[in-house]
């Protein structure tokens, strides 16, 4: 397995240079078609490899194989593909909370529309260490002690009722924690200083705004992976699918937050279709030994609750004022 996920991070690691280093080398603002299209790449690359998984459980590459016996493992080649599947749906949804934090700590920083790109491939980038260390560890632990499968279970379901009752109104970076203690360590140079993170001014190195919004998505997906990395050990507990599934959301999450940053402040129900997922997973974590959820009924809730949010939001939607 080991030599799976190296040559699956060989190949994430292709994708990523190809992007910034061919179809990215200059800035310039991204428009809706070409963001469009980068989403429908990336959700391709991830229903390829959904089959080349399939593939791979059912001839055994690279030590990847069903374990029909161990609890939360593919029982065949066929479950292994819908457990990607369903991972890869699970952590794309769960990203449009961070999607829309996004988009307020970019304003909030005033990052110009042509360096946003550079800016979210690096937080990409960044995203991808964390989750791994995350995945890592987090798959130690359970292993280690069952017990803590039932405390993250019951932490989801804590989350999502907590998040169902917050407010919507937008949170000011200025406020918080996080933000001010970088300011305690970090010199900061007034004035826009283009798309580079460090500058040297009267020669002292100091951080700019993009340095500071960068480091401040990193922290917000920290929170968010709290949340989305246990939702993931209630799917599977097979490292290689958890691992890639969450890597495949992640590496469209940037494209997609081009498209859906209007799109989200309409859909405001897409929040609480969110709580519910959080919700629905942390209660099959927390009942798995007494109830057993098959795969297929989790993804239909999650397609169910996505459209739901999506209806809700539509109908709510306040009416047009006529002149």
């Amino acid at each position: 397995m080991t030599e799976a996920i190296w040559i699956f991070l060989a190949l994430v690691a292709g994708l990523l240079a190809l992007d910034l280093g061919v179809f990215h080398r200059k800035a310039h603002a991204v428009g809706m078609l070409e963001a469009l299209g980068w989403t429908v790449f990336w959700i391709v690359c991830a229903l390829l490899f959904n089959v080349a998984v399939w593939a791979a459980y059912e001839h055994r590459w690279f030590g990847l194989a069903p374990a029909p016996e161990v609890l939360h493992h593919p029982k065949d080649a066929l479950d292994a593909a819908l457990l990607f599947l369903t991972g890869y749906g699970f952590e794309k949804a769960l990203s449009l909370d961070n999607i829309f934090v996004i988009a307020v700590l970019l304003r909030w920083f005033r990052i110009p529309s042509q360096h946003q790109h550079r800016l979210l491939f690096w937080g990409i980038i960044g995203a991808i260490i964390l989750r791994g260390a995350f995945i890592y560890a987090g798959t130690a632990l359970v292993e280690r002690f069952a017990w803590t499968f039932i405390v993250m279970g019951a932490l989801l379901v804590i989350s999502g009722v907590r998040l169902w009752f917050d407010g919507d109104d937008e949170k000011d970076p200025e406020q918080s924690f996080v933000y001010k203690r970088i300011l305690r360590r970090l010199p900061v140079a007034e004035g826009d200083h283009g798309p580079r993170f460090l500058v040297r001014i009267n020669g002292k190195l100091m951080a700019t705004r993009m340095l500071l919004a960068l480091l401040m998505i990193e922290t917000s997906d920290v929170i968010f992976a709290v949340d989305s990395i246990p939702v993931i050990f209630g799917i599977t507990m097979d490292p290689f699918i958890i691992l890639t599934s969450n890597i495949f959301a992640i590496l469209g999450l940037r494209s997609l937050f081009f498209v859906l940053e209007q799109a989200l402040v309409k859909f405001t129900y897409l929040k609480k279709a969110v709580t519910l997922i959080l919700v629905f997973i942390g209660l099959k974590m927390v009942l798995h030994d007494w109830i057993k959820i098959d795969t297929a009924v989790s993804l239909t809730v999650l397609g169910l609750a996505v459209a739901g949010g999506v209806v809700v939001s539509l109908m709510k939607r306040p009416a047009t004022p006529q002149g």
